[in-house]
């Protein structure tokens, strides 16, 4: 390979390799799953091959990143769409210290030790597992934590304003993409009847038109509409 072969072999590679980053967008950065992490090896992979390697045509090295950034789209799409497709791809967020205790048994099935969840407590400016109310490992490897209440910030409460009662420990999502999460709905003991007369309360009347509905921690449901004019 001379070098005017590898100058354009470079060339080429960096233009589509930016092309293809910028169509699979900022998630592949922000939100990085273990998927999204091997895909991004990947095409990196096939764009150093497509650089160095003279066995390795243009016109092969440009099919492949296609191809591999073609399934990275379809996956996205699936975990955008699909609520089972997204428990495939990404995985749910699982919680690990519950009302203040470990949950061992979901330190095992991540392969978590309580070195590693320390060491992700103290990057949330947390020293000691006392003062964690819950802890949840979301499906990016990073760690979501809701303080005791003695640790939160002063709030309304502790000025003796009146403020909203505690029902639920934490918000709970019920309906994503108008599919209703029933289980979730029966952790709360809540049924679809009660769901039902919230959404007749805020003038929706399926299932169907809602985008995302959400039991706040007082009891309250956030409603978030579908867009009408993206359906």
């Amino acid at each position: 390979m001379d070098t005017s072969e590898l100058i354009l072999r470079i060339a080429f590679s960096f233009l589509v390799l930016f092309v293809m980053t910028r169509i699979t967008g900022r998630k592949e950065i922000s939100q990085m799953t273990f998927f999204n992490f091997a895909s991004a090896i990947a095409i990196g992979s096939i764009s150093a091959n497509l650089v160095v390697n003279a066995n390795f045509s243009i016109q092969h090295g440009f099919i492949a990143l296609l191809g591999w950034t073609i399934l990275t789209l379809v996956m996205d799409l699936i975990d955008i769409k699909s609520k089972e497709g997204r428990k495939v791809v990404t995985g749910d967020p699982v919680i690990v210290i519950k009302e203040g205790k470990i949950v061992d048994k979901e330190l095992k099935n991540q392969r978590l030790d309580l070195d590693a969840l320390n060491s992700m407590l103290r990057q949330q400016r947390i020293f000691s597992l006392a003062e964690v109310d819950y802890a949840i490992l979301e499906p990016n490897g990073k760690l979501s934590v809701l303080s005791r209440d003695y640790n939160l910030p002063l709030t309304k409460q502790d000025m003796n304003i009146t403020g909203p009662q505690k029902v639920f420990p934490l918000p709970t999502e019920v309906i994503s993409d108008g599919l209703v999460i029933k289980k979730n709905l029966e952790k709360l003991k809540l049924d679809i009847d009660w769901l039902k007369q919230q959404l007749d309360q805020a003038g929706i009347h399926s299932f169907s038109d809602v985008f995302y509905a959400q039991v706040q921690t007082d009891g309250s449901l956030f409603i978030d509409p579908q867009d009408k004019k993206n359906k």
